[in-house]
């Protein structure tokens, strides 16, 4: 359960701001948010089920302490991106826009794409190498799609008037606090 609410919570504050949930907002304006979140649950699932097998034979390979040190210059690294902020690119949201056929499949593929290499990704993996699999991959993708349910609940209530600064400052500092923490443990 440890594995679970960790990843949840860390997952939950990287989606905060990022391109993905700019992407949820783009799709929900002009599907219906069903498909959407659909389309964004089963995209997440698989990316992270490859995440954490990933960050397994990662932790598997390294010694605790190179773990966790590496860990906490990733979630440092992480505070800086979120920082430096994401923005859909004009030919992503001209992409989202003109989507045609099935909604559920147009998300799906979107999100897939859009969450290689992404820094959700990048941290379940980490998370991956400390805790376990079964309990990350489910933690991290609740996040994920919580945090993108919240996009498209927002983006349908109150359109574009979201406060980002203040949303991108709090997620930069919760991954600085987060990297800290990682980074201590070895010292203590």
């Amino acid at each position: 359960m440890e594995a679970f609410w960790i990843s949840l919570a860390v997952v939950f504050v990287a989606e905060l701001g990022d391109k993905s949930q700019l992407m949820a907002m783009t799709f929900a304006t002009r599907f219906r948010p069903w498909p959407v979140l659909a389309g964004i649950t089963v995209a997440t699932a698989v990316v992270h089920l490859f995440s954490v097998g990933l960050g397994g034979l990662i932790g598997d390979a390294l010694p605790t302490t190179a773990i966790a040190i590496a860990a906490g210059i990733a979630f440092l690294g992480f505070a800086v991106w979120t920082l430096r902020g994401d923005e859909l690119s004009d030919d992503e949201s001209r992409k989202a826009q003109r989507t045609t056929g099935s909604a559920l499949v147009a998300v799906t593929v979107a999100f897939f794409l859009s969450e290689l290499g992404d820094k959700t990704m990048l941290a379940t993996i980490t998370l991956a190498t400390q805790h376990g699999w079964f309990g990350t991959w489910i933690g991290s993708t609740v996040g994920m799609v919580a945090a993108d349910a919240l996009a498209i609940l927002a983006g349908r209530l109150i359109g574009k008037h979201l406060p980002e600064k203040v949303i991108r400052y709090g997620a930069a500092a919760a991954f600085a606090i987060f990297g800290l923490l990682l980074l201590a443990e070895p010292l203590l």
